[in-house]
């Protein structure tokens, strides 16, 4: 039977249904705790200092059971250093028990040889380690002194125990992007797939985003290396304002906060996105009536987010169907309108805007739990000198170790399918 053009034209495509937003997040972000061991420079929670209202571990357990009752496919777990909470292994054991994935984010510092072992006899949890350098003079001058050689022997540890696939998680610099074929090869190295995240300018990455967002010549490298190399590295969708260069990156390519996506903090807060922890973007509390399923079914944020969105001036730039305007926590927190460019537009379309912005009135996070910069026993970031440059009826299948991340995983490319 043939389909006629209007048909087509009329059936809602995959693409849609992820914009309407769907009935549970497929896949979201639960950061644990804001208490961290490290310092980094661009952390995007501003982490450091323990929550007192962090929830209790048997509310822990209770937005797992609702997580688990609304068929959501995983949890990306985070922080802070999530592994420092004394209750974090029960909690992970509950999920994978009850049959939602867990991919935890560390920086390794927990992850000794008898954890990797038993992490490794689990196929329902996956392991994220956190490495911004694939030198230790780059990791260390934005993470801090030793965490390279603490990241390197976790990696160590999870390879010898047999844990093949955990992922080597990476926040693009200005400073590690020449590093994109170094931090492949360790990803070879140790059996572990390599995910390329975007630096945004969200929490602590506001006061150092100036200095190490790359440059647009190392976009563009960024974006040929993505092209090249894209389909056996996970990037989380960070990197959809690259296309408008030309063929799209592999991937959803579009915002998904409050659609596909969400962030729980240590106190229960739900937000758009795990870079928007701003009260602009807060949905609720997973302890207010209805829990976690109200705030993503009803509050009226993702609502708003799932109606149709204006793409103001950019939808008159030939890219705009390809790019979508770029990433919303990026537009807000270097001042720009929800509804212009992107600020690392690749068409310099935002050049302009971010010349004109007040400093003094530019959005900051409504949390700041970092330690005093007294407690530091490095200096952040040292620069190298460089030149300027609705719900979808396609069954759930049980979580599994790949928690592929990206959220067409198991649904057919074609948006028309």
């Amino acid at each position: 039977m043939t389909t006629s053009t209007d048909e087509r034209h009329t059936t809602p495509t995959l693409i849609d249904h992820f914009e309407q937003g769907l009935d549970a997040p497929i896949c979201m972000t639960w950061e644990l705790t804001y208490s961290c061991n490290l310092a980094c420079v661009h952390c995007l929670s501003s982490s450091g200092r323990r929550d007192p209202r962090e929830l209790t571990t048997e509310q822990c357990k209770g937005v797992i059971d609702t997580l688990a009752s609304m068929g959501v496919f995983y949890v990306n777990i985070g922080g802070g250093e999530p592994t420092i909470r004394s209750d974090f292994w029960e909690i992970v054991d509950y999920a994978v028990n009850n049959g939602v994935g867990v991919k935890f984010s560390t920086n390794g510092s927990n992850l000794n040889a008898e954890r990797a072992k038993q992490l490794a006899e689990s196929d329902y949890i996956d392991v994220q380690i956190s490495l911004d350098g694939a030198t230790r003079e780059i990791n260390d001058a934005v993470r801090g002194p030793g965490s390279f050689d603490t990241a390197i022997t976790a990696m160590e540890n999870l390879a010898e125990a047999g844990f093949e696939g955990f992922k080597i998680s990476v926040v693009m610099t200005r400073e590690n992007v020449d590093q994109l074929d170094a931090f492949d090869a360790l990803a070879q190295k140790y059996s572990a797939q390599l995910r390329i995240t975007r630096l945004r300018p969200a929490g602590r990455g506001a006061d150092v985003w100036d200095q190490l967002h790359p440059t647009a010549n190392q976009q563009r490298e960024l974006y040929d290396w993505l092209v090249a190399n894209g389909e056996r590295v996970l990037t989380g969708d960070s990197f959809f304002h690259l296309n408008a260069y030309g063929e799209a990156l592999p991937g959803l390519n579009l915002c998904g906060a409050g659609r596909v996506v969400c962030l729980i903090d240590p106190i229960g807060d739900v937000y758009a996105c795990p870079f928007t922890i701003h009260d602009e973007f807060l949905a609720g509390n997973v302890l207010d009536a209805g829990g976690f399923r109200a705030v993503w079914q009803e509050s009226d944020l993702f609502t708003s987010l799932r109606e149709p969105q204006s793409g103001g001036a950019c939808e008159s730039c030939s890219a705009y169907d390809s790019c979508r305007g770029g990433c919303m926590a990026a537009k807000f927190f270097t001042g720009l309108p929800l509804d212009g460019p992107d600020p690392e537009c690749v068409k310099g379309n935002a050049e302009d805007l971010l010349g004109n912005v007040d400093s003094t009135t530019t959005p900051r996070p409504s949390l700041d739990h970092s330690r005093p910069a007294a407690a530091m026993t490095y200096t952040p970031v040292s620069i190298t000198a460089k030149p300027p440059l609705a719900a979808v009826a396609e069954p759930r299948v049980a979580p599994s170790r790949s928690c592929d991340e990206s959220p067409l995983a198991g649904f057919a490319r074609d948006a028309h399918a």
